[in-house]
């Protein structure tokens, strides 16, 4: 109630005070009207009478100026007149007013010392008379004057009637504007924040409670968007104190964002810690005239950003998206998660040809199946090496610029886009602690040797102190590469490699990502039906009782080189009636002109289903659709190349395969501005 009144008092005084300037003007204007208009009608009738009265005045005959005053005092308003001579004596006056202007001086009334009229506002016997006087004149010399009074009370009644009725419109705006306030912030105020205080007691309660409760006003926004992030903040809280509670029971443990936050800050000694990657967390598009983010598909975004968000620090990267460069301060930094600012991401600005030389060259076309020791063939071209080194060296100087009056800092590079980066940081800030992760497979040192510049990628690597694999067999494999091709002393004991005085540990490091427990309830069979209907309709398939989902990615040249129907045709007995598989791909930045070759691929894998299945294939239908708007960069560019298939079995058995719905997206290399900085000595 004390806000309702503090909001609705101060829109009141503004109106009443509004509400009186307003009448106050309005009965000063009315008033100078009023007397305007008295002053012409005084004109007009002393000029109607002075033709009459001149030659009364000159005759002296005062028995017919009695007669015409008396008979024009009788009219609406005019109180009286009176006739003056020349020496301001009075010839005959009004009798009403013979008492008033007996006793007002002749000056007052009197002849004016010219034949100018005049007129003015006078009190005579308590009351505020309208005097007139207009000379009268005899020969070309003035004879006398005649006088006109008019009550002015009148106008006094009429401004007081304005007064009051802009009084009485003051109360009734005043009430009105009360009531609709009072209504407006019960409706869009009391009502929606006592909503959300039942919701976050409910929250608190442990109830379930559903976040539709919340205002969806504009006004409400910031706020709305705080309390859910709080709610959500308060969940995750909640649930991590009781699984650790489960987990103490049982003897076990269970890392929280708190523990981890913990644990981290112990073992960098408050130290800020350092993300470097390729890919961004957080890449902002344009969407019309909106600007909007998304987080990118990967495994490394998904198992670092949570790391990021519960221990802080700054996120390197290379800033891909058209909008990226909107927004950021002088050193291109800016906090994320944008609905829940928890660290630094600071983004690096490529060269289309860097891009494309460094990761869809060098990294993609020849490191990923170098190491993957894929069926693809690695490419290695001399151009591809020089801007990989480039970009490496950019990296460099941006993680250089973070790490001024930082002491001992912490980096943890990511992947084989950088295996340059920790010799080059390492040269000039021997006192950084930098670890590697490798996220991909290391191969054999046979295949590894493909490589041209393998002593230079492993030289690079090696200026880490801690480089981890997945696995150990990914270690061993590394070691012996480097016990093959580098003069290094290898600790096998310890899984360490010795270079040049500096000891970089080799170790493995299993990531994965934890799921949640979906709980002990079981849907329906209800339930699963809709679900099942639900999601065949929607991936545009028209019947299927049993339904295969496969997650991958669709980045050249990781395509997909056999399908996930395989295991199924190992029997073909056991194949059901009608079975369909739904293959998911993630979008990812594709070169242009690799849509063919990963079609071909696509188109392949579709083929060799329906071989295994032992099911000859009655059509092929394959559409491509490009967006030419889309394609030439309008909006963030993309391809889409859409393949449907189908294979029906024209056999005995009457059975159905409805073989691969692959949806592809390829997004062209999104580029930034260039900010130039100076490369620092001894990095080359």
């Amino acid at each position: 109630m004390r806000i309702t009144f503090r909001i609705i008092t101060p829109l009141l005084l503004v109106l009443t005070l509004v509400a009186c300037v307003f009448a106050y003007f309005q009965v000063r204007h009315e008033r100078d009207r009023q007397r305007e208009e008295l002053d012409r009608r005084a004109r007009l009738i002393a000029e109607s009478l002075q033709e009459t009265v001149e030659p009364l005045v000159a005759g002296g005959r005062r028995l017919e100026l009695k007669r015409l005053v008396e008979r024009f005092g009788n009219r609406e308003r005019l109180a009286g007149v009176a006739v003056y001579d020349a020496e301001g004596k009075p010839l005959a006056v009004t009798t009403s007013l013979s008492v008033a202007l007996a006793a007002t001086p002749a000056p007052l009334v009197g002849a004016p010392g010219g034949l100018v009229d005049s007129s003015r506002f006078e009190t005579l016997g308590n009351r505020e008379m309208h005097v007139y006087v207009l000379p009268l004149s005899a020969q070309g010399n003035v004879s006398g004057s005649l006088v006109l009074l008019h009550d002015v009370s009148y106008i006094r009644t009429q401004l007081f009637r304005i007064w009051r009725q802009a009084f009485l419109r003051v109360l009734i705006q005043m009430f009105l504007i009360a009531l609709v306030t009072l209504l407006i912030i019960r409706w869009s105020v009391v009502d929606p924040i006592t909503q959300m205080a039942e919701w976050m007691k409910k929250l608190r309660a442990g109830e379930e409670a559903e976040p539709s409760a919340l205002p969806k006003a504009a006004i409400f926004a910031p706020i709305a968007k705080e309390v859910t992030t709080f709610a959500r903040h308060l969940s995750a809280a909640k649930m991590a104190a009781e699984e650790e509670a489960r987990l103490r029971q049982a003897a076990e443990s269970l890392w929280t964002p708190d523990r981890l936050k913990e644990h981290v800050r112990t073992k960098l000694g408050g130290k800020p810690l350092f993300v470097v990657s390729n890919r961004e967390p957080y890449m902002h598009v344009r969407r019309g005239n909106k600007i909007e983010y998304f987080v990118p598909a990967g495994g490394l975004v998904t198992a670092l950003d949570p790391v990021l968000r519960s221990c802080g620090g700054t996120w390197i990267a290379h800033g891909a998206g058209d909008a990226d460069w909107e927004g950021l301060d002088a050193q291109n930094r800016l906090r994320v998660p944008p609905e829940d600012p928890l660290y630094t991401l600071k983004r690096v600005a490529l060269t289309k040809e860097e891009e494309d030389g460094y990761y869809y060259g060098f990294s993609n076309d020849g490191l990923w199946p170098l190491c993957h020791i894929a069926h693809t063939r690695p490419i290695f071209r001399s151009e591809d090496w020089a801007h990989y080194q480039r970009a490496n060296q950019k990296f460099a100087r941006a993680v250089l610029e973070e790490l001024e009056n930082i002491e001992e800092p912490c980096i943890l590079i990511q992947d084989y886009h950088f295996a340059l980066l920790p010799r080059f940081l390492k040269v000039l800030r021997p006192d950084a602690r930098i670890a590697l992760f490798w996220h991909i497979p290391w191969p054999n040192p046979e295949a590894f040797g493909i490589c041209p510049w393998q002593k230079e990628l492993l030289f690079g690597m090696l200026g880490a102190d801690l480089i981890g694999y997945h696995t150990q067999f990914h270690c061993n494999n590394f070691l012996d590469t480097v016990d093959r091709t580098l003069e290094t002393r290898i600790d096998w004991e310890h899984f360490a490699v010795n270079k040049e005085g500096h000891t970089t540990l080799v170790k493995p490091f299993p990531i994965s990502v934890a799921f949640s427990d979906p709980g002990p309830s079981v849907p329906s069979e209800e339930d699963r039906k809709n679900l099942r209907e639900t999601l065949l309709k929607q991936v545009g398939v028209k019947s299927a009782k049993h339904l295969g989902v496969g997650v991958d990615r669709r980045q050249f040249p990781l395509a997909l080189h056999r399908p996930a129907t395989q295991p199924v045709a190992s029997g073909a007995d056991d194949v059901p009636d009608e079975c369909a598989e739904i293959d998911v791909g993630a979008a990812e930045r594709a070169l242009p002109g690799k849509g063919e070759k990963v079609g071909h691929d696509l188109r392949r894998a579709r083929g060799l289903a329906a071989d295994a299945l032992h099911h000859p294939a009655a059509a092929h239908v394959e559409r491509f659709v490009e967006d030419e708007r889309l394609r030439q960069g309008a909006d963030a560019g993309q391809r889409v190349v859409e393949l449907v298939g189908h294979a029906a079995d024209q056999a005995a058995e009457r059975r159905q395969f409805f073989g691969l719905n692959l949806g592809l997206v390829k997004e062209p290399a999104l580029v930034g501005p260039q900010r130039q900085v100076e490369m620092p000595a001894g990095i080359v």
